[in-house]
């Protein structure tokens, strides 16, 4: 398995994967501990039921919380050290009958309304569609989400689209765990 610039990620389950992905799980845990010591802001992380019916009964689409995150970049993090790639994120907002032209437009305010459908208030931004970071995956195949494992360092695809747009699990992270921990002066 190659990754987008066409290299091979860490071969599978080698020492140097294992205890890359090790210090992975310790750096997680680290940024945890510092945006919960400085009550940094998080948001909801929920599941996207979509419309159905029940007996016949038309039901609306709805988005269910399932926890809070702090999201950093491409990356959310949970309180219980897990990791997710950051999926779709709306802000909760009541429906609003609006003449609407453009079907894209159309389904983003569906979305919100869809959070708050759920029980989510209004105004809370939700990420959703987001996958879990698999980490032992990660030390097996060499790649889970925006992670991957080269040269015994986890990086980070910060940017999907470009596959040299790499960096350090630490530095990442310590970056946006300062950024979100203390937030520049009017932000």
């Amino acid at each position: 398995m190659t990754d987008a610039a066409g290299r091979e990620p860490e071969p599978p389950a080698s020492a140097g994967a294992v205890a890359a992905v090790a210090a992975a799980r310790r750096i997680v845990a680290d940024a945890v501990a510092a945006l919960g010591a400085a009550g940094a802001r998080q948001e909801t992380l929920a599941v996207l039921v979509p419309e159905r019916r029940v007996l016949g009964i038309p039901r609306v689409a709805r988005m269910t919380p399932t926890g809070r995150v702090w999201r950093l970049g491409v990356l959310l993090l949970d309180d219980a050290g897990g990791a997710w790639d950051t999926g779709r994120v709306v802000r909760a907002e009541r429906a609003a009958r609006k003449s609407i032209t453009a079907e894209s437009v159309a389904d983003q305010r569906a979305l919100r309304a869809a959070a708050v459908k759920g029980g989510i208030p209004e105004g809370e931004t939700v990420a959703f569609d987001a996958s879990p970071i698999d980490f032992d995956a990660l030390a097996r195949d060499g790649a889970s989400g925006p992670l991957i494992v080269r040269d015994g360092e986890v990086l980070v695809r910060w940017n999907p689209t470009s596959p040299d747009a790499l960096a350090p699990l630490a530095r990442y992270l310590a970056e946006r765990v300062e950024l979100l921990a203390h937030p520049p002066e009017r932000a």
